[in-house]
Order: C-alpha cells, then structure tokens, then sequence
C-alpha cells in the first residue's frame, strides 16, 4: 500500500506501510519529536530497542505500521495492532502521533482514515483508542471518524514524565462500516480515491 496524498495547504505526503529497512528512518522521526509531545506516548520511543521491537510485531503480524513521508523523513506515524486472543479477535487499537510542524493540516485525520481502513480490511469489528486527557486533538480527529468517549480512568496512567494522567478510552463500531463497504468495494470509484 503506498500513494500520494495533497492535504489542505497543499503540501503532498506518501502515505505507505512501514519497512523493516526504515527503522532508522523510524527512530529518527521519533527522536525529533519534541519531549511535550513524547510525554503521552505509551513507550519511550527514544530507545532503539523499542522502535526495533515495533517492527518485530509487524513482522510477526500482531501490528500495521503506516507512515506518512515527505522530503524523505517521516512526518507522521500509526499503528494498527490487533489484539489478536480469544474473545478479542475482531478488536484492534490505533495509535497515532504527527510531527509538529505537520499538525492541523489533516494529515493526522488522513492517517486516522488510513488506519480504519486497514482495520476494515482485517475485518475488525470495534476499534479502540486509548489516550490521556491532554490529548485533546487526538480526541478530535478520532470523533470526526465516529468513536465516542467509553471510558474515563481518573489518574490511571503516567506520562513519560512519571506524572499521573487520566486515560481515556474511546471506541468506534464499525458494523454499519462493513454494510457501506460492501457496495463500494465493488466501485471503482472507491479504488481510485484511496
């Protein structure tokens, strides 16, 4: 998967699958990121061996990389991982995370978009987000799509500083999703704009 995309000023991204080989390509976009915009993320990306074992998931199939590239950098990054056990085979988590000079033009939205449909693709039944309050754009692209606020965890989690956030989680139900996809595989309309 790999195609151009123009977002709302203009600026042009390939959006693709994340390569084994693009590990330093990786880990170079997350260094990048300044500390405030680290501060959420679930794992301490600036340590190789977490960005290496991102890429070991994907290989094994647990997790679907996409990133969002221009000028030969990453500029945003997301994650699609199946939870892949029992009574939670048809549910999948999305991560996100989008440069800062990158932000507010869609592109984080575009990426979302990106992911529910891979998510569809896998026959995922409900995907879930989970994030900590502060993160309130993140919360705004994902309402857009359709997901609802489930779940507010007072001080359920810390921050990469080790301060106490709460979580929230959201969900999004994508059975009436499968029921529009169904007619529009079949259009080639659908094919030319993805």
């Amino acid at each position: 998967m790999e195609h151009t995309a123009i977002l709302e000023n203009g600026r042009v991204v390939t959006v693709r699958s994340l390569r084994p080989e693009d590990i330093n390509l990786s880990f170079s976009f997350f260094k990048a990121l300044p500390p405030e915009d680290r501060k959420y993320l679930r794992r301490d990306v600036t340590r190789y061996s977490v960005v290496r074992r991102r890429i070991e998931l994907m290989e094994q199939d647990r997790m679907q990389l996409l990133i969002a590239l221009a000028g030969g950098e990453i500029v945003a990054d997301g994650a699609l991982e199946l939870a892949n056990h029992g009574w939670g085979d048809n549910i999948a988590e999305i991560r996100l995370i989008v440069a800062r000079p990158w932000q507010r033009i869609g592109l984080g939205t575009l990426m979302a978009k990106e992911l529910f449909m891979l998510a569809a693709e896998r026959r995922v039944d409900r995907i879930v987000v989970r994030m900590m309050r502060p993160q309130k754009g993140a919360r705004e692209i994902f309402r857009k799509l359709g997901f609802q606020d489930e779940f507010i965890l007072p001080k359920h989690v810390r921050d990469q500083s080790g301060e106490w956030q709460d979580m929230v989680i959201m969900r999004c139900n994508l059975e009436d999703l499968w029921e529009e996809m169904e007619g529009l595989t079949s259009d080639q309309d659908w094919v030319l704009h993805r």
